[in-house]
């Protein structure tokens, strides 16, 4: 069965079984706004950095309640701006299209400006109904998550060079 399928009978609180028909894909499509089902099968920015990459902060976030699981990795240039984004995420249809609007608002704003995305944000613009809510909030903490990776390699960073300095100056 399609994961979307799936997740829809999920929210609906129906899982077929032997004596249940399932339900065309157009029928279920319903339950979901049409950015979740364009964020969904047509997924922004899918696959993965190499994350001891200097310029690339890793957010791995997930939840414990429903097992999503969600990493959200920005390609950051020396003026602290976000250049690409990618995303990989164990979930539902929602967390999916979450983490791929995400990815896609990430992209040419500062480290700083990105931390102002919200998860109320991302709910508006897929339309999530509140028990999904919490696959926006997951994609906001994998935000946060990435940036303050980054944070730390950039302060590693300049840390190692300022060590450098020092040392050549002696």
């Amino acid at each position: 069965m399609n994961i979307v399928r799936l997740s829809a009978f999920r929210a609906l609180g129906s899982v077929p079984g032997a004596n249940q028909t399932v339900a065309s894909f157009g029928q279920l499509t319903r339950c979901y706004h049409k950015n979740v089902v364009e964020h969904y099968e047509n997924p922004r920015n899918v696959g993965a950095f190499d994350k001891s990459d200097p310029t690339v902060g890793t957010g791995l976030v997930g939840a414990p309640a429903c097992g999503d699981v969600m990493k959200l990795q920005i390609k950051v240039d020396e003026n602290g701006f976000i250049v690409d984004s990618k995303f990989k995420t164990f979930g539902c249809g929602s967390a999916i299209a979450s983490s791929s609007v995400a990815t896609e608002w990430v992209k040419g704003k500062s480290i700083e400006e990105v931390l102002t995305i919200k998860n109320s944000d991302i709910a508006k613009h897929l339309s999530l109904p509140p028990v999904k809510l919490h696959c926006s909030m997951l994609a906001e903490d994998a935000i946060k998550a990435a940036v303050k990776d980054i944070q730390a390699k950039m302060k590693a960073a300049a840390a190692e060079k300022g060590a450098k300095a020092v040392a050549s100056s002696q």
